[in-house]
């Protein structure tokens, strides 16, 4: 396990050096020139050819890659045109609210989900079973934009139950802040956890080693919660790494409806203020953090199913 491990926090590192810098090209060939952008038509010549002194611009592409790469390393992202703040400060401050908001979204999808699409397919083909599927594709066909700006009317201006913007400033106040967003995201991925738990167990339900385990005498309770559920697990965290980073992403409109801070905000408002240094570490940031979710997903495989690891 040891080795695997290791094995799999290397590879890691050229997926990284090779995602930054796909990100450092791509905003380097955007047909717009950053300091003519920044200050707008009526700039001088004199502005613009200061501004893109300051920001590096007026150098070869491969000595700004080089200054790129040793920033990174360093983990310094310059500082923010727009506010003149250190970026990293930032991203440090803010970086919480969004990894808050993402886990609380995962954690209620899960709670859900999975005790649902257990029970859904024990009680397979039954009235439960028809209104448990329904509610999973009312998850999945429904935008998460859509739930957050209906959650938002009903708790917050019909009921006034939840606050309607902003983060607490304590842990209980945080939680109650934390509310809406996270179930406009957790009840969209519940159904979608709910139906991959579903169907996995139904395809473990027919397999050799359940009869065997049946005909053992093995109770149900447990051939399912010792056998079954544990060799389909795998699907289910395969999903729930690939919602995990589709909600870091997601998090952006969640954040915009509930006026949350966050990285969500802080790469939007970058994009609207044409702040290149912050967009640029938004973007290696998100994508970094998608790297490390698939680790863990990689890295929980060998733990549910050891023969995973020699492969």
């Amino acid at each position: 396990m040891l080795k695997y491990s290791i094995r799999r926090i290397l590879l890691t590192i050229p997926t990284i050096f090779i995602t930054i810098s796909v990100i450092f090209f791509v905003l380097r060939i955007l047909p717009s020139d950053p300091a003519s952008v920044i200050l707008g038509d009526n700039a001088t010549p004199e502005a613009i050819q200061a501004l893109r002194e300051k920001l590096g611009l007026n150098t070869s592409v491969w000595a700004q890659y080089l200054h790129f790469l040793q920033s990174m390393i360093q983990a310094n992202f310059g500082n923010s045109i727009a506010t003149g703040r250190s970026v990293s400060d930032q991203i440090i401050s803010l970086l919480p609210y969004t990894l808050e908001l993402t886990l609380a979204s995962i954690l209620i999808a899960v709670i859900i989900g999975v005790p649902i699409g257990i029970y859904s397919a024990i009680k397979r083909n039954s009235i439960s079973d028809a209104l448990v599927r329904l509610f999973a594709l009312m998850g999945i066909s429904m935008p998460a934009f859509f739930l957050g700006i209906l959650l938002l009317l009903v708790f917050s201006l019909k009921i006034p139950i939840f606050p309607s913007m902003g983060a607490g400033e304590n842990f209980v106040g945080n939680l109650y802040h934390l509310a809406l967003p996270a179930l406009s995201l957790g009840l969209i991925e519940a159904g979608i956890v709910m139906r991959i738990t579903r169907s996995s167990m139904l395809d473990e339900v027919n397999r050799d080693y359940v009869r065997t385990a049946k005909a053992k005498g093995i109770p149900k309770k447990m051939v399912i919660s010792k056998h079954i559920l544990r060799n389909s697990l795998i699907p289910v965290v395969t999903v729930i790494g690939l919602n995990m980073t589709t909600l870091i992403s997601g998090a952006v409109l969640t954040e915009a409806i509930f006026s949350r801070p966050g990285l969500g905000s802080l790469a939007v408002g970058a994009i609207e203020t044409r702040d290149y240094p912050t967009l640029q570490a938004c973007l290696v940031l998100f994508c970094i953090l998608v790297i490390f979710v698939n680790l863990i997903v990689d890295l929980s495989y060998s733990i549910l199913n050891p023969r995973i690891r020699p492969q």
